[in-house]
């Protein structure tokens, strides 16, 4: 009776978990957002600090502020525009990935200029020093070009000036590589007959808040490494622990450094020259629709002399997270932790080297669900020694459990002299009562990395396998409710547990598979409890993308088999004291085991 309350708790715990990944945890379901038309455009982008003098009003090539000049942005994976009002980048899409897995979908857009339904970008700019009113560049300022260029490319690196008409001349030099990165120079040219001081800044500017804004396994947000430590605080923590003027939530300092907004796939961030000493901060405004912003200074001001000319260097990043691109910037550039971008989790220094395979594989073979089986082929191969304990630990168990249970019967009353009877029958034994839960523990790390691994992987998005999965990042399209898409209508609409796919259908099979054979040693009450879990298995998982539901499938499949395998060949280590007089087989007793 015992043993079947205990068992009946687990199913309920076991329905509970399930249930909280499907809430806590759910499937990817990003949807392109269109255009809904113009909204009213954020206040200025570039806020003076608090011990900053105001800058004179703008000058005359200001007031056709409402007509667009841009500078025009390609490389290999990107495409769009530099605004020259303002020296902004905010106009970019990256021509290798599209919203959806139709031959005629949109490009992701990654930015997006002030006052579209989803404004992004990255700002270029200068604050004044205290004391100083040094008229400066702002986001009405119109750059012009140096010579005939009319475009930024890898080939055609691009200058641009804006004079104050008082002497000052300010410089911006950008260079476009052939992925996803900018490098920047700003440079003050002093003529107007006495010092200037002023703080050069970078800053990422978000001006709404995501529909999605991350999970468990997958942060989305404001991050930063700075110092050597990562700094993710989340859109909520920039809502509400602004401090000052400015609404700072958050600040350090040091040498070199970067931050800025990570998205599922995407980052936008600014990085800072490895010898800058510069300094971050978090802010966020509570305009009409809320601006979120990451901005760079550098700690000291730049004094620059009548006769001077000073500038400082700084990097724009804004693409995919593809984690072998973000290693080589990281190196090349001296931006610390850069991969980090990709929200790796506690256990990192397992799930790097499980994305690293993934990705090789997936690039040796050409279909990442291939790829994945593989994957998950090695590091069963991997793990088997410690599944083999596990199933060596169990037989022994096994084999002791009629003794066991009679103790427990005859001592039921005297749990004390119970426990010492158990313990001398495994000591006697020679066997470990956590030997079969030890190695589990230590899989059960790997296993959750793999899960996690799979919700990060750029290579699964909108990656093929085979018949109708298109994408595997996304839940298997099938459903038996709709007689598989026959029926025009989705249950899912009415009840979110009413999709049973043909994957979802598979994992339950393999679920029942091993069930089938763990149910052995069980009595009838608890088989009967315990043969309805593939069925919460099946309805709970099969709204998970379709690139988990072949992995589990998968990795069942090789469970069944490796435990078929250990079953033939366990031979116990130690054998058991042969009851009733009976003396042990030489050369070890064979027995199955789990």
């Amino acid at each position: 009776m015992e043993s079947s309350k205990r068992i009946i708790l687990a199913v309920i715990l076991s329905a509970m978990i399930l249930i909280g990944f499907n809430i806590f945890l759910p499937p990817d379901r990003h949807k392109p957002v269109e255009d809904q038309g113009s909204a009213p455009a954020p206040a200025s982008a570039v806020q003076q600090p608090a011990l900053a003098s105001p800058a004179p009003a703008g000058p005359v090539d200001e007031a056709d502020d409402h007509q667009e000049h841009r500078l025009k942005v390609t490389s290999s994976d990107v495409q769009g525009s530099f605004n020259l009002r303002g020296a902004r980048l905010d106009d970019l899409e990256l021509t290798r990935y599209r919203e959806t897995i139709a031959k005629d979908s949109p490009l992701v857009r990654l930015l997006d200029r002030a006052g579209s339904a989803q404004p992004t970008y990255l700002l270029i700019g200068w604050e004044n020093a205290a004391g100083f009113t040094t008229r400066l560049p702002n986001d009405h300022s119109l750059w012009q070009v140096d010579g005939e260029q009319t475009s930024l490319t890898p080939e055609s690196p691009v200058s641009l000036h804006w004079d104050n008409g008082a002497g000052v001349r300010f410089l911006i030099h950008l260079e476009q590589d052939h992925h996803y990165m900018v490098t920047v120079r700003q440079e003050v040219e002093n003529h107007s007959g006495q010092p200037v001081s002023v703080y050069p800044f970078q800053r990422v500017q978000r001006d709404y808040l995501p529909e999605d804004t991350g999970s468990f396994t997958a942060y989305e947000g404001p991050i930063a490494v700075m110092n050597g430590r990562l700094a993710d605080k989340g859109y909520k923590s920039l809502r509400t622990d602004g401090n000052g003027p400015d609404h700072v939530s958050w600040t350090d300092a040091g040498k070199g450094g970067w931050g800025g907004i990570t998205d599922k796939y995407w980052l936008t961030a600014v990085g800072a020259d490895a010898s800058a000493n510069v300094r971050i901060r978090y802010s966020y405004l509570p305009e009409e629709h809320g601006s979120y912003r990451v901005t760079f200074t550098s700690q000291e001001p730049q004094v620059i002399q009548d006769g001077a000319r000073l500038g400082q260097g700084s990097y724009l990043f804004a693409g995919a997270k593809e984690p072998g691109l973000l290693r080589y910037y990281g190196r090349k550039l001296g931006l610390p932790r850069f991969d980090d971008s990709i929200d790796f989790g506690w256990f990192s220094f397992l799930t790097k080297p499980i994305l690293f395979l993934l990705h090789w594989l997936y690039a040796h073979i050409g279909n990442f669900g291939l790829g994945l089986m593989a994957m998950t082929l090695i590091v069963k191969i991997v793990l088997f020694p410690l599944a083999s304990k596990a199933a060596q630990s169990s037989a022994r168990m096994r084999m002791i459990a009629p003794k066991v249970t009679e103790i427990r019967e005859k001592y039921k009353n005297d749990p004390a002299t119970m426990n010492q009877k158990v313990m001398a029958m495994y000591k006697e034994e020679k066997i470990n009562p956590a030997g079969g839960c030890l190695p589990m523990l230590i899989q059960a790390p790997i296993f959750f990395c793999l899960y996690k691994m799979l919700n990060l992987s750029i290579d699964e998005r909108h990656a093929p396998f085979f018949g109708w999965i298109k994408d595997l990042s996304v839940p298997d399209p099938t459903n038996l409710f709709n007689l598989f898409g026959l029926l025009p209508f989705d249950p899912t609409h009415i009840f979110s547990f009413l999709h049973l796919s043909i994957w979802g259908a598979a994992l339950g099979i393999t679920f029942w598979l091993l069930q089938k054979h763990s149910m052995v040693s069980m009595d009838p009450a608890q088989a009967r409890i315990m043969q309805f879990m593939p069925i919460v298995y099946v309805f709970v998982m099969s709204s998970f993308p379709a690139g988990l539901l072949v992995y589990y499938t998968w990795n069942n499949v090789l469970t069944f088999l490796q435990q078929h395998y250990i079953e033939r060949r366990t031979s116990l280590p130690v054998p058991l004291i042969g009851r009733k007089g009976k003396a042990p087989r030489k050369g070890g007793e064979k027995k199955k085991g789990s």
